[in-house]
C-alpha cells in the first residue's frame, strides 16, 4: 500500500472556501480557458449581459461595476447571503457555456477553473476597486474614454445611458445628492489615475482571495471566518493550518 500523505501536505492540497460574508461586496474575475477569448464578438457580450441580469435576479445579488473584456470579465457585487454570489457564479457560467458552445459548434471547457473573488470594504477601497474595473479597456488600450465602452458599468456611472443591471452602493451613493452630481464625482475619480501601489494591491488581493481594504476590516473578517485575510508576500509558503484558524 501506498504511504499515507503526511498531515500538512493535505492542507495545503485542501481547495479552501473563499472568503464570503453576507452584505460585503466582492471583486470577482472569471477567465478564459488559458487566458483565450471567453466573447468572440458582441452578440456573445450582450447573452452574457442577459444571463448575468437572470443570475442577479435569481440569486438577489447587487451588481455595482462590471467590464466584459475579450478574455475575462470582472464583477464587483454584493451577495444578500453567504453562497449568494457562488449560486450567482454557477448558474451565470453553465448556462454561457452551454449557449457559448451551441452557437460556436465547440465543446468542453470556457473558463480557466474557478472564479478568483476577494472581499472589498466599502469607501476609498471599494470605489478604486470600481477605477479599476472601468478602467481595463484603457489599460488593455481598446479606448482612449472608458465611458465610451460598451461593456462596462462606466457609461451608466458617469450618465450618459442607464444600466439596469446596476444597483449603486451606498459608497456611490455618498458621491453625490443627485444623479449629476454623482456621475460629475465619478468622472473626477476617473481622471485620477490609479496609482501603481493601488494596482498591484488589487491584483494582490484578488489573485490570493483575501479581503481588500483596512487592517479593522481585515481584523473583521479573520474573526467571522476564522481565516487569514490579508495578502503574503511573494514565494512565501503558507504555514500548515493557518488558513483553517489553526
Amino acid at each position: 500500500m501506498p504511504a499515507a500523505m503526511p498531515a500538512s501536505d493535505l492542507v495545503l492540497m485542501a481547495r479552501l472556501p473563499r472568503l464570503d460574508l453576507p452584505g460585503i461586496p466582492q471583486h470577482i474575475v472569471q477567465r478564459g480557458n488559458n487566458r483565450l477569448p471567453c466573447f468572440l464578438d458582441d452578440a456573445d457580450r450582450a447573452r452574457y449581459r442577459h444571463l448575468l441580469g437572470e443570475a442577479l435576479l435569481a440569486t438577489s445579488c447587487q451588481l455595482h461595476a462590471y467590464v466584459l473584456m475579450d478574455n475575462h470579465v470582472h464583477l464587483l457585487a454584493t451577495p444578500p447571503e453567504k453562497g449568494a454570489i457562488g449560486r450567482m457564479m454557477q448558474v451565470l457560467g453553465r448556462q454561457y457555456v452551454g449557449q457559448f458552445n451551441a452557437r460556436h459548434g465547440r465543446t468542453g471547457t470556457l473558463w480557466e477553473g474557478r472564479y478568483k473573488s476577494c472581499l472589498v470594504e466599502g469607501a476609498d477601497y471599494l470605489l478604486r476597486c470600481v477605477r479599476y474595473i472601468d478602467l481595463n479597456p484603457v489599460r488593455a488600450r481598446m479606448t482612449d474614454d472608458p465611458s465610451a465602452f460598451a461593456w462596462s458599468s462606466c457609461a451608466h456611472l458617469c450618465g450618459i445611458r442607464d444600466d439596469h443591471l446596476l444597483t449603486l452602493h451606498p459608497t456611490q451613493r455618498a458621491l453625490g445628492t443627485t444623479g449629476a452630481e454623482r456621475s460629475q464625482a465619478y468622472r473626477g475619480l476617473l481622471a485620477e489615475a490609479l496609482s501603481q501601489q493601488d494596482l498591484a494591491a488589487i491584483r494582490a488581493y484578488l489573485q490570493q482571495q483575501r479581503a481588500y481594504g483596512r487592517d479593522d476590516f481585515q481584523a473583521m473578517v479573520q474573526a467571522k471566518t476564522q481565516r487569514f485575510a490579508g495578502v503574503r508576500p511573494a514565494h512565501r509558503p503558507a504555514k500548515p493550518g493557518l488558513e483553517i484558524g489553526k
